[in-house]
């Protein structure tokens, strides 16, 4: 058993850093490297590691810290059509790879041809990326960045609310935080690499769409020390942010995540997905039973 003799504070700033500035160095690390291929097996994993988180450690708390069970499952009904609000809006937009419905600004007419060209596949190695990265910036350079600038704005929210998520979820107990931030770690790694790629699109160079992650990525620490104070006060509050974090996760692995597993449909493709979501929810199941 693990020494849990750590004040919650810091865990969650822990759990914040690796949850926004590591997923952000994995991210570019992968995208930089020829590893995009990994994608689909990480976002399979982030599927499996958020529905375990979901159903085997927050909505159990959320359920047993609620006033009632009505109120829970309407917390979680607004959740999610919460969620599916601001992804229209653009603000909670998840991309895992090249080519992002939300943070294109280009007209089908505009993006048909380089569509063509780059293939209906939404996950492509880096080797076929990268020889076209100079050719769509060139070819796009009226966009001025402000594709980027979505993703940015959209991302920080985004990592603003994983802070809060994380810090709520420490603050009611520890393995409950830690599987509530592995689950949001396995889902930014693929997200940050879909994010890096587009910011190279838009125009920006490595070093600038490496340092604009970064940037982003501090929100996570910034919502979690915020919520750890707030919530202090009123910790009445943490039963709904739990709700809302289970929203959160059921909204992107279910509307966001598992409809792309669909586009590969051979019995290898299907087996491996299978098996890794099968090793995200193993992988939540391992951290509660070494955290207790």
């Amino acid at each position: 058993m693990l020494n849990l003799d750590i004040s919650v504070l810091t865990w969650i700033i822990g759990a914040s850093i690796l949850g926004g500035v590591l997923s952000v160095l994995c991210a570019g690390f992968l995208a930089l490297n020829t590893r995009t291929q990994w994608i689909p097996m990480l976002i399979s994993y982030a599927i499996g590691a958020m529905l375990g988180a979901v159903f085997l450690e927050i909505l159990p708390h959320a359920f047993h810290e609620a006033s009632s069970i009505e109120t829970m499952t309407a917390t979680i009904l607004f959740g999610i059509l919460l969620f599916f609000v601001l992804e229209k809006l653009v603000l909670w937009r998840h991309c895992h790879g090249e080519h992002c419905e939300a943070h294109a600004m280009h007209t089908e007419a505009e993006c048909s041809e380089h569509a063509h060209q780059a293939g209906t596949s939404k996950f492509r190695a880096v080797s076929e990326k990268s020889a076209s990265i100079g050719r769509h910036a060139h070819a796009h350079h009226h966009d001025s960045g402000r594709s980027g600038m979505m993703i940015m704005v959209g991302d920080t929210f985004h990592n603003f609310v994983d802070g809060i998520l994380i810090a709520a979820a420490f603050m009611l107990d520890i393995r409950l935080g830690a599987v509530t931030a592995m689950a949001i770690i396995a889902h930014e790694i693929p997200q940050e690499v879909g994010d890096f790629l587009i910011l190279l699109h838009s125009g920006y160079s490595k070093k600038q769409a490496l340092l604009f992650n970064l940037f982003s990525s501090l929100a996570t620490v910034v919502g979690g020390v915020l919520a750890y104070f707030a919530l202090q006060t009123v910790q009445s509050w943490i039963p709904t942010i739990l709700g809302l974090a289970a929203a959160s996760m059921l909204y992107v692995a279910v509307a966001d995540l598992i409809p792309g597993l669909h586009k590969r449909t051979e019995l290898k493709a299907t087996l491996g997905q299978v098996l890794l979501i099968g090793l995200g929810i193993s992988s939540i199941f391992l951290t509660k039973f070494f955290l207790e």
